[in-house]
């Protein structure tokens, strides 16, 4: 061949054009050729056509970027029809051409590096473009397919393209288009893009900045050529700042720490008051979506954005967008939509449920009971609430959950806990529960806290109902004269107890066991004992109204009545001020005179088995307590303000009346209050321990500790046990029922005695195994 010549067309690709001289083959030429033709030229026409293919030089990329842009601008220039749908054009197809060919570009280059192809877009503001024509819509769908592109190019692209102000700036703008018709046909698209431009929010928070929008244009410091900083407010109109003549995204460290340091000038200059969030604004509204789909994805995206460190976004978001607002209202949305009474057990044992994933299942829902729909619906949407908070900025998540409180918690749910209908109080209450096994944040569950027990941290006074109201009713019910109503109030505080915030346990119980005077602060051995053996202090049982309605006959003389206690021995306390374990673990398991116990006839319910719980739980509160700093060892007498008078505190007293009468309350009752009292004793705060689980400290007149209230009950049991025939062997047979060992027979005489007995011998046995669990603790490095 003697030349050959390339010719490029338009098209993505490059034709080659030969000369048809070029092509004769020899044989042709020549004399020989049979019939004017040669099975041979074919062969050889198609064997160089493929060589000269295969040398001919690939077209730039840049040129092929260009040819599919200005195939996507002619279309506009030549076409007449703007109604045809967008689908019936070759732009979809060249959008996802130009994508391909700047994933190739960066993909052949080095990290970091921009190409040829993306210089173009950026330089030729074709977002800028795209989004212009996305907002006309023009072909019919062309929204859809601008924030197709946008997305898979914030995706697909790994060199970060935000700092630039030819990118934010047209995705700024796009995000305003997002969620302004509700149910539109280009949700999916809008929500998808949204949660992209979230995604790159949340790998560099900075950018935050560029989204924090001016309502009203705003006076910006300029250069002294006059030229608009990058962080130049956008008004309101959506009229831009001046382009700052960036032709390529510089993206060195250098330029990485100048565009940083704009955007957060920019923030500093104009974040105030009246600055619109759109972002945020946008998903908004897409949470409004009828498609549950749209919904969730919705509120994953302000999940990324609350999470986002930057102060000026945190304050913005709270100050200037209705998220807060959106929260409480479908929290009380959802919870009046609850039926007004419900059965305690359903919303207890209501399987648990995450946001987003719930099933909804109709037919089964109904089936189970009425309103688990909405019941799970409530549940679903307060997870959210709380797991927003938990992921939020800190600034942001304390103003969203004092919203929840100060919106939800007070007006919505207090009214309820406070009514006076059994039923009522009932659902409410368990309803609260509910809400506190719920929440996990540590704002959200400060807030809570605060709602029902108050902030208050002085000692309380037994004539004061203190603040607030509701943390005064609470504490009642438990003493309430509905058995159910108790029970469910009761689990709520047990509830409360477990959650890790100290303020809990402290305006509870330590608040008032904090300067000690629960004890007499005088060594044994000086105090004036009486010439009938009895300590000034011992309570005098004609005197104490618990005793009050034993015949003079069967009253206990004050001798008798403190051989109930345990000894008392010169060397009953260590060095370190610890009593020994042995006689305290000796003390509780010796409470219960051995006519009453009935443990040792049923296999397995040995003191054994609370060992292990105790230790397991102990292990779990221990690393709860751990950054709330309590004491390894009870505060000094000498620091202590011991001149006022002992008042164990409203809480306390609840119990200790409940386990007073332990004999006389139904056996759901009973397991309730001991339970309760079992968590306090776990606790590793050495003044709880000190007046939970030591029964040898010296008690100041008047006062009583768990173990004096427990040997009252057992000094009651005492008179009682005899005035049942066959004690012991209905004991038994209680026992074995409760256990499922023996069958429900014939109704026993005394039955909330003998559960009550029972009930009392394994909380002495789960109090033994917690002294010695948390004695070996502390002596265990």
């Amino acid at each position: 061949m003697r030349d050959t010549d390339r010719e490029f067309g338009n098209g993505s690709f490059g034709h080659v054009a030969y000369r048809e001289a070029d092509l004769v083959c020899p044989a042709r030429r020549s004399e020989d050729r049979v019939g004017g033709k040669c099975e041979r030229c074919v062969w050889f026409f198609f064997f160089f056509f493929f060589f000269f293919l295969q040398l001919a030089p690939s077209l730039p990329l840049q040129e092929d970027f260009v040819y599919h842009w200005k195939a996507i601008t002619h279309y506009y220039i030549e076409t007449s029809d703007d109604k045809a749908p967008v689908t019936d054009t070759n732009i979809p197809s060249h959008l996802e051409q130009m994508l391909d060919i700047l994933t190739q570009e960066e993909g052949e280059r080095e990290s970091g590096e921009t190409g040829p192809c993306m210089e173009y877009l950026l330089h030729h503001k074709i977002l800028e473009t795209l989004y212009t024509l996305g907002k006309a819509d023009c072909p019919p769908g062309m929204k859809q397919q601008v924030l197709g592109f946008y997305t898979k190019l914030l995706g697909r692209i790994r060199q970060p393209l935000l700092p630039h102000i030819n990118v934010h700036r047209p995705v700024q703008k796009l995000v305003r288009l997002c969620g302004e018709v509700l149910a539109a046909p280009t949700e999916n698209e809008e929500i998808q893009f949204l949660c992209i431009v979230c995604a790159k929010l949340k790998q560099d928070p900075y950018l935050v900045n560029f989204f924090l929008e001016s309502k009203t244009k705003v006076g910006v410091d300029r250069s002294p050529e006059g030229g608009a900083l990058v962080g130049e407010a956008v008004r309101a109109d959506g009229a831009s700042s001046p382009d700052t003549g960036q032709t390529g995204p510089d993206l060195g460290p250098v330029a990485q720490t100048r565009i940083r340091n704009d955007a957060a000038s920019a923030a500093d200059q104009t974040v105030q008051p009246n600055h619109n969030y759109n972002l945020v604004n946008s998903l908004l509204n897409l949470t409004k979506s009828p498609d549950g789909r749209i919904v969730v994805k919705a509120c994953e995206g302000l999940m990324l954005l609350v999470s986002l460190p930057e102060p000026a976004a945190a304050r913005c978001l709270t100050e200037n967008t209705a998220l807060s607002q959106l929260l409480v209202d479908r929290l009380t949305a959802f919870y009046q939509a609850l039926p007004p009474s419900m059965d305690p057990l359903d919303i207890e044992t209501v399987e648990s449920v995450n946001w987003g994933l719930d099933a909804y299942n109709l037919k089964e829902d109904t089936a189970a009971f009425a309103g688990k729909r909405a019941l799970i619906s409530f549940l679903s949407w307060l997870d959210y609430c709380d797991q927003l908070i938990k992921e939020a900025q800190k600034t942001t998540a304390a103003v969203l959950a004092r919203a929840v409180r100060d919106r939800f918690l007070v007006p919505v749910l207090e009214p309820q806990l406070m009514q006076t209908s059994e039923m009522g109080i009932l659902t409410s209450t368990a309803l609260m529960n509910r809400i506190i096994r719920q929440v996990n944040s540590e704002a959200l569950l400060r807030e809570t806290v605060f709602f029902l027990l108050g902030e208050e941290r002085e000692a309380e006074t037994p004539g004061g109902v203190g603040r607030p109201l509701l943390r005064h009713r609470l504490i009642e019910h438990c003493n309430h004269l509905s058995d159910e109503i108790s029970i469910m109030t009761l689990r709520l505080f047990e509830h409360l107890l477990q959650k890790p915030c100290e303020h809990v346990v402290y305006s509870l119980v330590l608040r008032n066991l904090e300067e000690r005077c629960y004890q007499e602060n005088k060594p044994q051995e000086e105090k004036e004992v009486l010439e009938n053996g009895q300590l000034p202090e011992a309570v005098d049982l004609e005197e104490d109204p618990l005793f009050t309605d034993l015949s003079p006959g069967n009253r206990l003389s004050g001798s008798d009545w403190l051989s109930a206690s345990p000894p008392r021995s010169p060397d009953h306390a260590k060095p370190d001020g610890k009593t020994e374990v042995h006689k305290i673990v000796n003390s509780f398991l010796c409470l219960v005179p051995d006519e009453a116990k009935s443990s040792y006839q049923v296999e397995g319910s040995g003191y054994d088995t609370y060992l292990r719980d105790a230790h397991r739980q102990f292990r779990d509160y221990c690393a709860t307590c751990l950054r709330w700093e309590w004491l390894g060892t009870p505060k000094p007498f000498e620091k202590c303000n011991m001149e006022g008078p002992f008042f164990e505190g409203h809480f306390l007293k609840v119990l200790f009346d409940r386990m007073g009468r332990i004999l006389d309350q139904p056996y759901d009752v009973n397991l309730q209050v001991t339970s309760v009292l079992s968590k306090l004793a776990l606790l590793p705060h050495p003044h709880l321990h000190e007046y939970l689980l030591d029964p040898y400290i010296n008690l100041a007149p008047g006062c009583r500790s768990l173990f004096s209230v427990i040997v009252r009950v057992v000094g009651d049991l005492m008179l009682r046990i005899h005035r049942i025939p066959d004690f012991t062997p209905k004991l038994l047979l209680v026992r074995k029922r409760l256990l499922g060992l023996e069958p429900e027979g014939s109704s026993i005489d005394h039955l909330t005695l003998l559960e009550g007995v029972i009930v009392l011998e394994e909380f002495c046995k789960e109090l033994a195994a917690i002294a010695f669990v948390k004695f070996h603790a502390s002596t265990t490095p």
